[in-house]
């Protein structure tokens, strides 16, 4: 039987929206697929962009990067973003894995157990992973690629952009031949002296607008599903749901579906979360329970076994991100794992 809540994945979207990044930056496109490519699944996503092209990915964790080379075998680069740590080295030499170093100890931790190509991560304004400009060190032996982390891509307008923009165009200057990588995947959006040699998407892939907005050039990916299993009627006056969060004011029709902060619901989607069902948006009403949520359905034909759908194609992630008070990183990478991917294309 399968289950009442899903996850579908579009993997001809995935390849579009890689196409369309790689053409409006001009350079090659790294995946940023930590997080399990941001809940999609990143054995998936990953093998889709292989065929795609993609020969270079990046990941937050170490346990992520041995599962990835697990996966894809010997063939792509891999980058742990969190470096090299004090018991790290044996771990990443053996799944032939790339650390982006990002302090003193850890070059000299890499370097000290020869250990191979890697990343040098060059803060330029962000204050969180990387050695300071005026700190970074001389070329060592097996830099591939310097790159650093845009803080307001999102915002085309922050002034931190262009500073941050010409911090890491000097610096760079100091390796020579190294390959540069600059824009995430708002960054991508900021014009062509924001790519360098290569772009990092994250969001941008997976459907998520560079502005935290939709976007027309990129295509929803993932749909976020579940079933209506009841339909009630709730007279005038009674209330809906824990602390009864919602007191109808009229007579009030609920499709109750079968999806709840269990599987990713934010319980922030109260008040202001809507659904699509019955080919238009309605709300969610009262508050989000464990296993399910209640959606006002009235003046609709709707019946159990009908499907609501989160966020997806009818139901852009971005708009969806912002109604509950968030961002479609967050909305996204809150899908839990017992909801089913479900992959086509």
């Amino acid at each position: 039987m399968p289950s009442p809540a899903r996850l579908i994945v579009d993997l001809n979207a995935l390849s579009a929206n890689f196409h369309t990044l790689a053409r409006i930056g001009g350079v090659p496109v790294h995946p940023v697929v930590k997080a399990d490519a941001y809940g999609l699944g990143a054995a998936a996503v990953a093998r889709k962009l292989m065929t795609e092209g993609a020969d270079t990915f990046f990941v937050a964790r170490l346990s992520e990067g041995e599962a990835l080379r697990q996966t894809l075998g010997s063939r792509p680069n891999i980058y742990v973003l969190d470096g090299c740590g004090p018991n790290d080295v044996l771990r990443l030499q053996a799944a032939r894995l790339r650390p982006v170093l990002n302090a003193p100890e850890q070059i000299r931790r890499w370097l000290g157990s020869d250990g191979g190509p890697s990343a040098l991560q060059i803060d330029t304004g962000m204050n969180r992973l990387g050695i300071r400009p005026e700190d970074a060190p001389e070329p060592f032996p097996g830099l591939e690629m310097v790159l650093s982390h845009l803080a307001c891509a999102d915002d085309p307008f922050d002034a931190l952009n262009t500073s941050q923009r010409s911090a890491f165009e000097l610096v760079s200057r100091r390796y020579p031949g190294v390959v540069r990588s600059f824009a995430n995947a708002g960054g991508t959006f900021l014009g062509a002296d924001f790519a360098f040699d290569a772009l990092r998407p994250g969001i941008s892939l997976y459907g998520g607008g560079p502005e935290g907005r939709p976007d027309d050039r990129l295509r929803p990916v993932a749909a976020f599903r579940a079933d209506v299993i009841q339909i009630r009627d709730v007279p005038e006056g009674e209330t809906v749901g824990y602390a009864r969060g919602f007191t109808a004011e009229h007579p009030t029709t609920l499709a109750i579906v079968s999806v709840g902060y269990a599987d990713g619901v934010l319980r922030s989607n109260y008040p202001n979360g809507k659904v699509w069902v019955g080919e238009t948006l309605r709300p969610i009403i009262g508050r989000v329970s464990m296993d399910l949520i209640a959606v006002d359905v009235t003046g609709l034909k709707v019946s159990p076994g009908d499907t609501v759908e989160l966020f997806g194609p009818h139901r852009m992630i971005d708009d969806a991100a912002a109604d509950a008070g968030t961002i479609a990183y967050e909305l996204i990478t809150s899908v839990s794992a017992r909801v089913p991917r479900v992959y086509v294309g």
